[in-house]
């Protein structure tokens, strides 16, 4: 029995080291394995340098921007790999029309520069995809974008699908993931031709521009209309004759309470116009010393009524008006805010809805939230009856597919995100907050008198009204009628609040004034120049645009120098006025306002799939392509004229400055060219005069003639040349008096790369390729030594000095280049002063 056990025992030994032998054997096996899949992965990925199939079964998201990505990340979670297109990656070229207009207007979309890489990732993560929801913004751009991406990917792929969400919340991606769509070709086609047509037009225009004014300038079919309607409101204050006229005022007082009164009319219930000096007068002496009898009192309750969240128009309006913000910096704001900022405890957020809308509407479920967020924090009576449903004038299918701008979630007052958010980010949320919450709030009431007063013959009225009921008020009220609430109401017809209100008064009442009736003398004023709010007003009533494009088009007229800002307000330059006027003659349809909204509802019409885009596109060119060839022969040449200014050269006795066009732009020349060559920048007022801008002159002299050498701007930067050109032709790059620590004999001179922006190299290039993206100073680093440090600007530290190297940091007002900033900046205003007083 014993023997028996043992041999049992013995078999089972046997069994367990055999077991762990092969199992050893197994595990090598599966490592060596292992090791050469890796070793062939490694050489793949070496050969290839693409992303490969991430670990486990993932769906594809992509969407334009990168903060966006990240947000969308985080809410998806495993199983998702997101991935931002970073905006287009396809485009017409650059380098030639890309619509061949005589195959059908087929286009030719290329990889936008610098797009490749982005590409060839996209299309590696969607080799490994199960799904892929491509899903750029729900405008027609987003909609290109996303058929580019199809095309790139493989536009069979059957698992391709369209998702559009209206704000970057959890719930709002996980519904759209969770109900895709197809691709609209319709919307896509729409901005087809919008493409084609500005690429028309800029690239057949532009030359004929480059031709008879200067090169370099360009035409827009969007941007030129605008920049019609700054050049007209320009002619009509030019063309403006004032004229004089005249109100009357005096003041009153009962029970301690003063008053104002003004003279109404010769007729209780018809107001008199004042414009002759006599008849003012007369009045005046006829009531001075007078009783004024009441003849008639009348009190009204008035109800003010709420006003709609911000579409897009609007929102810039207001920003330019309540903040001070371009329409440029409020889109970009607004979109950080869209895609995501991260909440220190609620973690990455989208704040608002889709920044770019007509739409006025309110999603149902975004209505009952706000209803009862108003009753729970102002109580029933701030509450409206029943829900306001507002609609837009005039809105079609199009322009109310999205809702309008609004707080994606009610629990993120503008309270709880404070400190989360950069302070223009802040105002700007405050401003959509307030604007949604008092969309629903109740009405308010205002009570107003107005006091009818007879007094020999002539008739004076006192107004006066208060705020009964504040309702919607209290959380906000428009900049316009905010501007006029403070200023008071004129008269019984005044649709905003004076503040205050009238003491008791009775018909049969009279009064003795405190202050006799006067006149005030008054001109008629100019229709005012525009600013941000009411350009973006008038291209929104007139439909050149839409409100995504307002800002784009107001930076591209500005940058192209047809249009500056002075004071606010934006004034049409002696280039852009021409400009205009030269297309306007030539170009009579293209310049018009009218024909520039109807493209945008043939546009509408494409997207809603009732007009074919490429009979739009034919039933455009057949027109332009006339108009093109009259230009060429007929449009003047602008190279050849100089407009007079009547302001006296600077250089010789018997000169006058002239304004001519160059490569760079607009300068005073003197008219006894080539025998004085006198040329300075210049500005143009408000008024329409000029100011010569000092000259900028350079630390050194001409090294040829040894005159001063002077700051000239080119399309590559900063450069100087001899002020005795072209006599004497020196040109020489923009170089800073510091020394290159690295080669010793260098200097940094200041150069621009291929993307447009500046940077200093060593003058000893290509023997020295020491660089700076920053301005550097001979201010030798107290931490590590090195000879120099750059100037640098950030938020956290403001203005300083960095050095290079170890990147210490020093303040700049501690530096000597402060002082010295200021004493210049001084000269500089004491020169300009000067130069302005001599004119």
């Amino acid at each position: 029995m014993a023997v028996t056990k043992k041999k049992t025992a013995k078999k089972a030994a046997k069994k367990k080291v055999a077991k762990k032998t092969a199992s050893a054997k197994k595990q090598t096996k599966k490592a060596t394995a292992s090791k050469k899949t890796a070793k062939k992965a490694t050489a793949t990925k070496k050969k290839t340098k693409k992303v490969t199939r991430e670990k486990g079964p993932y769906d594809l998201v992509i969407v334009e921007s990168p903060s966006k990505a990240k947000t969308i990340k985080k809410y998806l979670g495993k199983g998702y790999q997101v991935v931002a297109s970073n905006g287009h990656i396809k485009d017409l070229p650059k380098s030639k029309l890309g619509v061949d207009i005589k195959d059908n207007f087929n286009i030719d979309l290329v990889p936008i520069t610098g797009k490749k890489d982005k590409i060839e990732r996209i299309q590696e993560l969607a080799k490994g995809a199960d799904n892929i929801f491509l899903a750029p913004d729900m405008d027609r751009e987003g909609e290109a974008i996303a058929h580019h991406l199809a095309e790139e990917i493989g536009i069979r792929k059957k698992n391709i699908f369209r998702v559009v969400f209206n704000a970057v919340t959890k719930n709002a991606i996980i519904e759209a993931i969770g109900n895709p769509s197809k691709l609209n070709k319709e919307m896509y086609d729409s901005q087809k031709t919008r493409r084609v047509l500005d690429r028309l037009v800029g690239y057949k225009i532009s030359p004929i521009l480059w031709d008879k004014v200067q090169r370099g300038i360009s035409a827009g079919r969007v941007q030129s209309v605008a920049l019609r309607i700054i050049v007209e409101r320009e002619d009509e204050i030019n063309a403006f004759v004032p004229e004089k006229w005249f109100s009357i005022h005096g003041e009153m007082n009962k029970d301690k309470t003063p008053f104002e009164f003004k003279y109404y009319g010769e007729q209780a219930n018809k107001k008199t116009e004042l414009t002759e000096d006599d008849f003012v007068k007369g009045i005046v002496s006829d009531v001075k010393g007078k009783d004024f009898e009441v003849i008639d009192v009348k009190k009204r309750e008035r109800k003010q009524n709420p006003t709609p969240p911000f579409t897009t128009s609007k929102l810039q309006q207001e920003a330019a008006n309540k903040l001070g913000y371009t329409a440029k910096k409020t889109m970009m704001v607004a979109q950080k805010l869209y895609e995501g900022i991260q909440l220190r405890d609620h973690g990455m957020q989208g704040l608002i809805t889709y920044m770019r809308t007509d739409s006025v509407r309110t999603a149902p479920e975004a209505m009952g939230e706000l209803r009862d967020y108003i009753k729970g924090k102002y109580g029933d009576e701030y509450l409206s009856k029943e829900p306001i449903e507002y609609k837009k004038k005039g809105s079609n299918k199009v322009q109310d597919a999205h809702e309008a701008i609004r707080p994606t979630n009610l629990l993120y007052t503008p309270d709880e995100v404070r400190g989360d958010l950069e302070p223009d980010q802040q105002k700007l949320y405050e401003l959509i907050w307030n604007k949604f919450i008092s969309s629903q709030m109740s009405q308010a009431i205002i009570d107003q008198t107005a006091v009818t007063f007879e007094c020999n013959g002539h008739f004076f009225k006192a107004n006066g009204s208060i705020i009964k009921f504040p309702g919607f008020r209290t959380i906000y009220l428009e900049a316009a009628a905010e501007k006029r609430s403070k200023k008071g109401g004129d008269d019984e017809e005044e649709m905003d609040v004076k503040k205050g209100l009238l003491p008791e008064i009775a018909v049969g009442e009279k009064f003795k004034p405190t202050k006799d009736a006067q006149e005030i003398e008054h001109w008629t004023s100019p229709p005012p120049r525009y600013n941000e709010a009411s350009i973006v007003k008038d291209l929104e009533e007139k439909g050149i645009g839409r409100p995504s494009t307002y800002a784009s088009i107001i930076s591209n007229i500005q940058d192209r120098g047809y249009v500056e800002k002075t004071e606010n307000r934006f004034l049409p330059t002696e280039l852009g006025i021409v400009v205009c006027r030269m297309l306007i003659e030539s170009f009579p349809e293209v310049m018009n306002v009218d024909f520039t909204a109807k493209v945008e509802e043939l546009l509408d019409k494409i997207e809603e799939g009732e007009v074919k885009w490429k009979k739009v596109l034919k039933d455009f060119w057949g027109g332009f392509e006339k108009t093109l060839e009259r230009a060429k022969e007929e449009m003047k040449n602008l190279k050849a004229q100089l407009i007079p200014t009547g302001i006296d050269c600077q250089k010789c006795e018997d000169g006058e400055y002239h304004i001519k066009w160059g490569r760079n732009g607009q300068f005073f020349a003197c008219s006894n060219y080539p025998d004085c060559n006198s040329t300075h920048d210049f500005k143009k007022n408000l008024d329409g005069t000029y100011t010569i801008l000092p000259k900028n002159w350079f630390h050194e002299d001409c090294p040829t003639c040894h005159k001063r050498l002077e700051v000239k701007t080119g399309r590559y930067g900063r450069f100087v040349r001899c002020e005795e050109y072209p006599q004497c032709d020196t040109t020489l790059p923009y170089t800073i008096p510091v020394k290159c620590p690295k080669c010793k004999t260098g200097k940094f001179a200041e150069k621009k790369s291929r993307y447009g922006k500046f940077f200093y190299g060593c003058t000893s290039y290509p023997d020295c390729e020491n660089a700076l993206w920053s301005m550097p100073y001979e201010h030798p680093c107290k931490s590590c030594g090195y000879e120099l440090m750059i100037v640098r600007e950030t938020k956290r530290d403001g203005k300083h000095l960095q050095c290079p190297e170890c990147k210490f940091k020093v303040d700049w007002e501690e530096t000597p280049f402060y002082k010295k900033e200021q004493e210049e900046e001084a000269k500089r205003a004491s020169e300009q002063a000067e130069q302005e007083a001599a004119q």
